[in-house]
């Protein structure tokens, strides 16, 4: 037990507790959806119209952050926890989050909470990210460099057009492929450059969004063990601001958070987190003190 009534012994915040932090901040989360799609129009309009080689340069390694904002955000609304109407929730999860960033929400979303019903367990969808740590560092350098120019990520986009030669495969890949051409279409349009889409959109997922969701991927659970104590199953990390912008942004960093409540929303993680240090869950012995201090302890395995 902790030293606290407002949390029960599994971390789960007392039922009295759990309505106000579980509360959708619908306007807010609106408004991030916004200003995410601003950051991108921007990066378009820079890297087209400034004409500079090096603008095009930052705008691509840009799109890396952004990628990884979208794949959050379709976290939430996978979640449900992106607007508190269930068919909002949906269709701006569906056509303005996840097809854009190639992902077929639908399949996500039950494959995702298999992961939560049991990380680890036989239908954990994504064991290939989690297992095999701690590892050499040659074995992550292997893997980083697979995922950095194109291999992993071509995987990925061949099931898509694969998937397109049957009804059930097009019911699938039909709306994300379609939601591709439309975004070709309109920057183009809006550009009058053709190779802006290929470029500032299709090669960053391809490439630098994997080498980043491998890393946040073993920051999250990587080299963890199943349990029904959430604690062995999820690691923790002190946030810091760089990584807070680069690839754990809207609060994923407090995973732990999210795994012992997997119905609190983004924007209170941080409280709930708090919640768990002040009773005790959470104790320095957890704690890595920064995602370059758990990568190095995720490669400090030897040969034998």
């Amino acid at each position: 037990m902790f030293p606290t009534t407002r949390l029960e012994p599994s971390g789960k915040l007392a039922p009295d507790l759990r309505a106000e932090f579980r509360r959708i901040d619908d306007r807010r989360n609106g408004l991030s959806v916004v200003i995410l799609w601003f950051f991108v129009v921007a990066i378009f309009a820079a890297a087209t119209q400034l004409g500079q080689w090096w603008v095009v340069l930052i705008g691509f390694v840009a799109m890396g952050p952004i990628y990884v904002r979208f794949a959050i955000l379709m976290h939430e609304a996978a979640h449900k926890l992106l607007f508190t109407s269930k068919r909002l929730n949906d269709d701006v999860g569906r056509w303005l989050i996840a097809y854009p960033a190639f992902v077929p929400i639908g399949l996500y979303r039950r494959s995702h909470f298999a992961h939560h019903r049991e990380e680890f367990g036989p239908e954990e969808p994504d064991i290939a990210f989690y297992a095999g740590y701690p590892c050499e560092p040659a074995d992550l350098r292997r893997r980083l460099l697979r995922d950095a120019v194109g291999i992993s990520g071509w995987k990925n986009f061949r099931v898509l057009l694969a998937a397109m030669r049957t009804k059930a495969g097009r019911t699938i890949s039909g709306p994300i492929l379609g939601t591709q051409a439309v975004l070709w279409g309109v920057s183009w349009a809006a550009t009058g450059a053709w190779w802006a889409y290929p470029l500032l959109w299709w090669l960053p997922w391809m490439t630098q969004w994997r080498v980043l969701n491998r890393l946040r991927a073993i920051g999250e659970h990587g080299g963890m063990e199943a349990g029904r104590d959430r604690r062995v199953t999820t690691h923790n990390v002190t946030q810091h601001l760089i990584a807070r912008i680069w690839f754990v942004p809207y609060n994923t960093g407090w995973h732990l958070a999210h795994h012992v409540d997997m119905g609190i929303p983004w924007r209170n993680l941080p409280r709930y987190h708090a919640e768990l240090e002040a009773s005790g869950y959470i104790t320095p012995a957890l704690t890595y003190s920064s995602y370059l201090a758990l990568w190095r302890a995720a490669t400090s395995a030897t040969s034998a």
